[in-house]
C-alpha cells in the first residue's frame, strides 16, 4: 500500500489546530481554578488546577510531538518522526501517575485537618471548570480516535472533566450538609480516576514500543488472506508491528507457485497482496518478500 505523506501532514496540522485552542482553553480554566481556590480555600479545586497544570505540560508535549512527527522521512528516520507522539504519549502517562500520586497524599493530609471551604465559590467555579472541559473534550474528540498522541491529550482533559464533576459533587455536598471533609474525597477520587487511564495510555505506549502486533489486528486472519490468494503457495516470516498508533506495518515472506514467476504475474500479485491488506486490515505500510519453494527451503528456522 502507498503511504500518502499528504495526509499525514494533513492530519498533523488539523492536531496541532486542535491542541492550541484547548491549550488556551486549559490555561483559562487553570487561572479560575487557582482564583476560584483562594477564594473559597478548597482543595479539590487546588488539586483540579494541579492536574491542569500537568495538562498543560502534556498538552505542550503532545504540541510538540505533532509538530516533530509532521517531518517528513530522511534518509535516518525512514519511517519519519511519526514515532515521536508515542514518547509525547508516554511523558502524558508519567505525568498523570504523578498527579494521581500527589492529589492523593494531599487529600489523605487534609482528610487529618480541619478545612474550612465556601461552597459557593467552588461551585460556581468547578461548573465553569467543567464547561471549559467540554469544549476541549469535544475539539479533541476526532483526533484521538487515530493518535495515540492525541489520545494522551484527550485523556488529560477528560480527567479534567471527571475532577470538575467530583468537585461539584462535593460542593453540593458542603452546602447542604457542611461536611467540608466532601473536599478532601472529591480529590481522593480524582487521583482515583485519573490512574486506570494512565495505565491504559502506558499499556498502549508499550505495545508499540516493544512492536508487538497491534491489538485490533488479527495475524491470524491476515495469514488467511494471504494463503487465500490464487498463486501463492504458503506464507512466512510473518511481522506486525506499528510506528505509531493507528499506522500498522507488515511484511512477510511469500512462497509462490512456478508460473507466477513464469508468466511474469509478480507485480499484479504484490499488488493484490497490497490491496488486499489497505482494504480489509486498514495496513498502513506492507512489503512482501516473493519467493519460489526451493528458495524458502534453505532460508533455516529463524525465518519460519
Amino acid at each position: 500500500m502507498s503511504h500518502d505523506p499528504g495526509h499525514d501532514h494533513g492530519a498533523h496540522g488539523a492536531s496541532r489546530s486542535r491542541l492550541l485552542a484547548v491549550i488556551c482553553i486549559v490555561l483559562a480554566v487553570f487561572v479560575l481554578e487557582i482564583v476560584g481556590a483562594l477564594l473559597s480555600g478548597s482543595l479539590a479545586l487546588l488539586a483540579d488546577a494541579g492536574h491542569l497544570v500537568s495538562d498543560l505540560l502534556g498538552l505542550l508535549v503532545a504540541l510538540a510531538a505533532a509538530t516533530v512527527a509532521a517531518r517528513p522521512p530522511t534518509d535516518r528516520q525512514t519511517f519519519g518522526f511519526q514515532r515521536v507522539e508515542v514518547f509525547g504519549a508516554l511523558v502524558n502517562g508519567l505525568i498523570l501517575v504523578a498527579v494521581s500520586i500527589s492529589v492523593a497524599i494531599g487529600a489523605v493530609l487534609r482528610l487529618e485537618a480541619h478545612p474550612q471551604v465556601q461552597g459557593g465559590w467552588m461551585l460556581g467555579v468547578a461548573v465553569l471548570g467543567l464547561a471549559g472541559n467540554v469544549a476541549g473534550l469535544l475539539i479533541l474528540r476526532g483526533g484521538a480516535k487515530a493518535s495515540i498522541n492525541m489520545r494522551g491529550a484527550y485523556l488529560e482533559v477528560l480527567g479534567d472533566a471527571l475532577g470538575s464533576l467530583a468537585t461539584i459533587a462535593a460542593a453540593v455536598v458542603i452546602l447542604t450538609t457542611r461536611f467540608a471533609y466532601a473536599d478532601a474525597i472529591a480529590s481522593l477520587v480524582i487521583a482515583v480516576l485519573i490512574v486506570p487511564r494512565a495505565v491504559s495510555l502506558l499499556r498502549e505506549v508499550v505495545r508499540v514500543l516493544s512492536e508487538s502486533a497491534p491489538a485490533s489486528t488479527d495475524v491470524a486472519a491476515i495469514r488467511r488472506h494471504i494463503l487465500g490468494t490464487a498463486g501463492v503457495v504458503d506464507v512466512h516470516d510473518v511481522h506486525v508491528w506499528a510506528i505509531t498508533s493507528g499506522a500498522p506495518v507488515f511484511s512477510a515472506h511469500v512462497v509462490v507457485s512456478p508460473d507466477v514467476f513464469a508468466r511474469g504475474r509478480a507485480g499484479a500479485l504484490l499488488d493484490e497482496l497490497n490491496g488486499c491488506l489497505s482494504h480489509h486490515f486498514d495496513v498502513a505500510h506492507s512489503t512482501f518478500q516473493l519467493e519460489p519453494a526451493e528458495h524458502a527451503a534453505h532460508e533455516g528456522d529463524t525465518h519460519r
